[in-house]
């Protein structure tokens, strides 16, 4: 099957940065789909995973986090579905990734594909929504049904793949949310998401929310720099207030006051975590696709993808990374078809 690869980690500049391969098709078992990807997306965790290092991989690895495709064989414990079904997913890092014609992935974080989109559109999706709402609703708990009525939101990076898929959630959930942006054409992509007030994260939070008639808040995503706001965010929200972060911190974070003194809840979230330790409940991923299907197929939802490169070779994913790399790019980029 063809497939990128790479076995070295250089700077996505070097053509040998992720390369053309030819490796053997794998056969499922167990729980394993084998998919025939039609469309992969690009993440924050493919260029980290591909930023240089001294490493070297004996055999080539496959990178790609996201993806949607065609259940083309099961394993004998699979229940969920047959060949032939259009599927979409996010993986497990611990595997070998989606950048590949074939790929297996266990069923239990695997969701049927929204009807309503075509491929490179679902793609575009499990990483960032299982994201935002592991976030919001199963480590703030936050109920998807009215859990946000009344409460303020801060969305740091709302242009972003998570925060262009979380300012629909949490208004869904009925949130007041203020998203960040900083140019006309992220401020005018939030406000379509359903943001209900834009503020810059060039500059303080705490004037221009308080000129919003904003206090305190609720709670608050941050999805860009978590050493940068960890203070801010500790004066700004609320006693019994909540924060979700993605991204690790380069330097130690004071975790106790004003945290502590107001019992402020300090969410991590890292949606590999359920299929790479196993978890009971690691088919929750599954489930939550198919809930999110349902959503996109009704018109509650709307999808994220702005770009598509085609088609899936090493040229296009370099420049993916590329692009994914210099901070510019609004929602989701895709790259489809073989």
């Amino acid at each position: 099957m063809k497939a990128v690869a790479l076995t070295r980690y250089l700077p996505i500049d070097d053509p040998q940065s992720l390369s053309d391969v030819e490796l053997p098709t794998p056969s499922p078992a167990g729980h394993d789909l084998l998919v025939r990807v039609q469309a992969v997306s690009v993440n924050p965790v493919d260029t980290k995973v591909r930023s240089p290092k001294p490493q070297i991989e004996a055999q080539p690895k496959v990178l790609g986090y996201d993806a949607a495709g065609v259940v083309e064989a099961v394993g004998e414990a699979v229940t969920r579905f047959k060949p032939g079904d259009a599927v979409y997913y996010a993986g497990d890092i611990t595997r070998p990734g989606s950048n590949a014609q074939f790929q297996l992935v266990d069923e239990r974080i695997v969701g049927h594909k929204p009807a309503s989109l075509d491929f490179a559109q679902a793609a575009a999706l499990p990483l960032t929504t299982i994201t935002a709402w592991e976030l919001l609703f199963d480590r703030m708990s936050y109920a998807l049904d009215g859990g946000g009525a009344g409460k303020s939101l801060l969305v740091i990076a709302g242009a972003g793949g998570v925060g262009s898929i979380a300012i629909q959630l949490a208004k869904l959930a009925g949130f007041t949310v203020i998203a960040t942006a900083s140019r006309q054409d992220t401020i005018d992509w939030c406000k379509a998401l359903g943001a209900d007030h834009v503020i810059t994260h060039r500059e303080p939070l705490g004037p221009q929310l308080k000129a919003l008639g904003v206090d305190t808040l609720d709670a608050a995503l941050n999805l860009a720099d978590t050493d940068r706001y960890w203070s801010e965010l500790g004066e700004l929200l609320a006693p019994l207030g909540h924060v979700g972060l993605i991204v690790e911190p380069r330097g130690e974070l004071r975790i106790g006051d004003p945290y502590k003194a107001k019992s402020i809840g300090i969410h991590w979230e890292m949606m590999f975590a359920r299929p790479r330790f196993r978890t009971a409940d690691m088919g929750e991923q599954g489930a939550l696709l198919d809930r999110v299907a349902d959503l996109i197929d009704a018109g509650v939802l709307r999808g994220t993808l702005t770009e598509t490169l085609s088609p899936i070779n090493a040229a296009n994913l370099r420049e993916a990374h590329r692009r994914l790399e210099s901070g510019t790019t609004i929602g989701k980029l895709v790259v489809a078809g073989w």
